[in-house]
């Protein structure tokens, strides 16, 4: 999926696709890349996602810009999210550490146990945002759990999208088993430093993955099946 999304996306930012150009249909390009449907769906929703284009029902899937300026997951577009998760997350992480009851700390070691095993994918997007949601929960702070509920299909989302472009899940399990050890040793400053780490390394990936270097889009051939 990596490299036909590279492919693409090349091919969007060198201008071979204007903006307000229809992309070939599905069965064209899985014909001309040598790749299954879903594997082509996957690379058109990241493009979506990236914002360099736009599914229209009955139409197929049209270009709208050329360069990619920031995500959007969900309602939400990236740097927004990631704003809210810096003031909400990292002070929650503290007062979770704090405030956790035993009951909090034996919900987040089961629920990262079943993470670490996880190998499906969307099961593993959706323990993940049902791990941020618990560490608010051990805060004690209804408001705090309110909004993490309310950007909870956003996390998911950008969950998705880094884990399947950025290779994110085994490094966020190592992210998420320091913050919950934090929690456990009842370390403010520990758990805030935690959560800080975890959000610079879900910063960096995003980064990386909307501005690569010009090496990793292909200007010619196609990708590899």
């Amino acid at each position: 999926m990596e490299a036909v999304l590279a492919h693409l996306r090349g091919a969007i930012e060198r201008g071979d696709y204007a903006i307000g150009d229809k992309l070939p249909s599905e069965a064209e390009l899985c014909r001309t890349l040598e790749v299954s449907r879903p594997v082509l769906r996957e690379a058109l929703r990241a493009l979506q996602t990236m914002g360099l284009t736009v599914s229209r029902t009955g139409r197929g899937t049209f270009v709208v810009a050329t360069t990619v300026e920031d995500p959007t997951f969900g309602d939400y577009a990236a740097s927004d999210l990631l704003e809210v998760r810096r003031h909400i997350e990292i002070p929650v992480a503290g007062y979770a550490a704090l405030r956790r009851t035993p009951e909090n700390l034996d919900h987040l070691s089961h629920l990262l146990d079943r993470m670490e095993q996880e190998t499906d994918t969307t099961a593993w997007v959706a323990m993940d945002s049902l791990f941020h949601l618990a560490v608010a929960e051990a805060a004690q702070n209804p408001v705090f759990r309110r909004v993490i509920e309310e950007i909870r299909d956003a996390l998911a989302r950008q969950s998705a999208f880094l884990n399947d472009l950025g290779g994110r899940r085994e490094r966020s399990n190592q992210e998420h088993r320091a913050i919950v050890e934090a929690l456990i040793d009842g370390s403010e400053h520990d758990a805030v430093a935690a959560m800080s780490h975890h959000l610079d390394r879900v910063d960096i990936t995003l980064t990386d993955i909307v501005r690569p270097t010009r090496t990793d889009i292909p200007t010619e051939g196609r990708p590899e099946a």
